[in-house]
């Protein structure tokens, strides 16, 4: 009997070393960001807890500097959600209206602008030409959110009548966080940190001003070409703030994710308005989605050195975020792999 017990404990023993051995599921989808390359930080929250927290990779891979929970990515366009939310808290304050014209905030704009209103320009729906476009090929000086609203000031039409069809407009955004300013007379940082990130303990968090400030655990951005890691941080855009010049981490991102299932920054009413889609299912800053039968809130990121995702189900108070600090390959499907193993495969409870 006791040859038996000591035979079924060393078998015991045996499997569970197998079962150690192996590598694991999320670390196998991560393999490609293990080691001295471009990292990532992955993030899965349920029901106010973190029950996947992992990172991978180099955050500086000049200084060999690890990727970790604190490491401050570039958001690109995930950072829309927060103009969005500054706007909305504009409205709650009663500074302006869905309906507001573009032109009672900036009277300068031609007569091709006098449809457009901030519905519009939260949705993507104003038909605005993209300022990207209109960037003359001999600049050599990043644009920033003041340039883009001049080069839109020299041109006379659109896209399309605003309201009549969507178009993501990177340049609607720029002129959100113009509005931020003329509105509340701080400057678009300024007006991030005192009413987001500082009431909300998102210490790393900021919108990046180059010169302005340094930061500490910031991530730069990288382009992997086959056997070779190329420098790859900031672009002729990445200095526009409205449509993507944030950073922030996993670690600041959990505090944003719970505030979302509140009201501390923002009124019920416009929060949900947020997450009601217009024209091609995007609300303000978030694209709403059916995933798998379940409503899906999300937004991707991509820039010359950053690919970002950000899925919510919000009835199953479910979030994936993955934050990366390489060009390519996009990670919506890094995020879907993580939602299918552990909201629609594993029991949560």
């Amino acid at each position: 009997m006791l040859y038996r017990v000591i035979l079924l404990l060393s078998s015991l023993l045996i499997l569970n070393n197998c079962a150690t051995n192996q590598p694991d599921a999320v670390d196998t989808l991560f393999a490609d960001y293990m080691g001295d390359k471009p990292g990532a930080a992955v993030m899965i929250i349920h029901k106010g807890k973190i029950i996947l927290q992992k990172t991978y990779g180099l955050a500086d891979i000049e200084r060999q500097i690890p990727v970790s929970d604190h490491s401050n990515f570039r958001l690109a366009s995930m950072s829309k959600q927060f103009t969005a939310i500054s706007i909305l808290q504009l409205m709650d304050r009663q500074k302006l209206t869905f309906n507001t014209r573009l032109k009672e905030i900036f009277p300068e704009f031609p007569a091709y602008a006098d449809s457009i209103n901030y519905g519009h320009l939260l949705h993507h729906t104003s038909g605005l030409i993209a300022y990207e476009n209109l960037i003359p090929d001999s600049a050599i000086d990043p644009v920033l959110d003041a340039d883009v609203l001049d080069l839109l000031l020299g041109i006379d039409s659109l896209h399309f009548e605003p309201g009549s069809a969507y178009r993501y407009s990177n340049g609607g955004y720029a002129l959100l966080a113009l509005t931020v300013e003329r509105l509340s007379g701080l400057s678009y940082p300024d007006y991030l940190q005192k009413n987001i990130f500082q009431p909300l303990e998102m210490s790393g968090s900021l919108a990046y001003v180059k010169g302005d400030i340094d930061f500490p655990n910031r991530a730069f951005g990288y382009h992997v070409e086959e056997d070779m890691i190329l420098f790859s941080d900031q672009s002729m855009t990445s200095s526009v703030l409205g449509d993507g010049g944030i950073y922030s981490s996993i670690r600041d991102l959990y505090k944003w994710d719970q505030t979302l299932y509140t009201t501390d920054i923002l009124s019920q009413a416009l929060l949900d308005s947020a997450f009601t889609p217009w024209l091609e299912d995007y609300g303000c800053g978030w694209r709403i989605e059916n995933y798998r039968g379940k409503q899906r809130i999300s937004h991707t990121g991509s820039t010359c050195g950053f690919r970002t995702d950000y899925m919510r189900f919000h009835e199953d108070e479910f979030s994936v975020i993955v934050l990366t600090n390489r060009r390519d390959p996009g990670v919506q499907y890094l995020a879907e792999a993580l939602t299918d193993m552990y909201l629609f495969g594993e029991d949560l409870d």
